[in-house]
């Protein structure tokens, strides 16, 4: 696998990181015990009140620098107009795939929400041809020629549109390979988090107890099995996003 390319250093903005805000959205909460990664340790509260708990509590403090990071990041991406996905394709809990589509929408980037195809990223010249195919449909239904189709040969290009609609939506004006990714669970969607590491492209994920967090380059310690947490975390990150669009507008650059 390829390293990670080299970040460069961007300046610290202030992003309203709250720890009240923090604690009622539960993002401090992690998994059982039972179930905890060691390398996560540096990023757990082990205070003897914590102890009886049956659960890790991951440390706020922590958990608010490296998303004050991860908001600096993408506002610099944005700024320079680099190309930002993000990947949420858990089943439960279920609004995640609509938060993820939200966020995307609002801070302009591209998403997947629904399904990652195997080899989107590292076979991208496949990827390409679907989303010209996307395209290439779209165009005919837009001008009225799938409609003077033969009904059965219309009825399968409407049900390929559809699929393709569904699965590449999020990414259907992506040129290019992402610049950044930000990923909710490196678990749930593994296949998209071993494409990106294998292309050395930086990864924000948010890391709960049970996860390695020396896989990606800006680990956020949170709680990412709850939606009022996940929320939460996209929130803050699409607002660094749309910040970085506007700093974009503002400078004229179209």
């Amino acid at each position: 696998m390829k390293k990670f390319k080299k970040v460069p250093k961007i300046i610290k903005r202030y992003w309203n990181i709250d720890f009240e805000g923090m604690i009622e959205a539960k993002v401090h909460l992690g998994t059982y015990k039972r179930t905890w990664h060691p390398k996560i340790t540096p990023y757990i509260l082990l205070q003897r009140k914590y102890v009886s708990l049956g659960i890790h509590i991951t440390n706020p403090a922590k958990t608010a620098r490296f998303l004050s990071e991860a908001c600096d990041l993408l506002f610099d991406a944005a700024r320079k107009k680099k190309n930002i996905l993000i990947v949420g394709t858990q089943k439960f809990p279920e609004e995640v795939a609509g938060l993820v589509a939200m966020a995307g929408i609002r801070a302009r980037c591209h998403y997947v929400h629904k399904k990652w195809f195997r080899g989107m990223l590292t076979n991208w010249s496949i990827t390409r041809e679907r989303l010209y195919k996307l395209w290439l449909i779209k165009s005919l239904e837009k001008d009225g020629t799938l409609n003077s189709m033969p009904k059965r040969y219309a009825a399968i290009l409407k049900k390929e549109l559809s699929t393709l609609e569904t699965y590449l939506g999020g990414v259907k004006y992506m040129r290019k390979l992402p610049d950044i990714v930000v990923i909710i669970d490196q678990e749930t969607d593994y296949i998209a988090f071993r494409e990106c590491r294998v292309l050395g492209l930086p990864i924000i994920c948010l890391i709960d107890t049970d996860y390695d967090p020396d896989l990606v380059h800006i680990p956020i310690p949170a709680n990412n099995r709850d939606i009022v947490s996940i929320r939460w975390i996209l929130n803050k990150l699409a607002s660094a996003i749309c910040e970085g669009n506007s700093r974009y507008i503002k400078r004229g650059s179209f």
